[in-house]
């Protein structure tokens, strides 16, 4: 089952609260009902279509979420049919404090007949200082 949202906003923010809250049901619902979505993390292989997806995020939810995050938005880019949101995410172990640096995502909502839905969540670590890189991996 999948639930289209109003806005791509009200998508985002069910998918932050789903993780927040361990509600793996809302964060099933809310990703498009194609196999064309996908999904990166830091360290982890890309889950290309619904079903990988899904199974992906399933660890993070076995025994509740243990993980809050706390997110600021950085950019969005919308048309009528697709939305693109820039984000920073601050990642914390639930009742532990803050001592991670921020990861920075990129979530992109298309728009079908009953709503919004996640096709894509990308995220990577905070690049290194400048000049922390070998000379031959460093960025323009």
């Amino acid at each position: 089952m999948t639930i289209g949202f109003a806005s791509p906003q009200d998508a985002e923010d069910a998918f932050y609260d789903a993780i927040d809250e361990g509600a793996f049901d809302t964060l099933e619902a809310l990703w498009d009902p194609s196999e064309e979505v996908f999904s990166l993390v830091p360290m982890g292989a890309a889950s290309i279509g619904r079903n990988a997806v899904l199974t992906s995020w399933q660890p993070l939810f076995q025994g509740g979420s243990q993980i809050e995050i706390e997110v600021s938005h950085l950019l969005w880019i919308e048309t009528e049919e697709i939305a693109i949101h820039l984000v920073e995410e601050r990642v914390k172990l639930r009742g532990q404090p803050d001592q991670q640096p921020p990861v920075y995502a990129t979530n992109v909502y298309r728009k079908r007949g009953d709503g919004w839905h996640l096709i894509v969540h990308q995220n990577s670590p905070t690049p290194p200082p400048p000049g922390m890189l070998p000379p031959q991996m460093r960025m323009p």
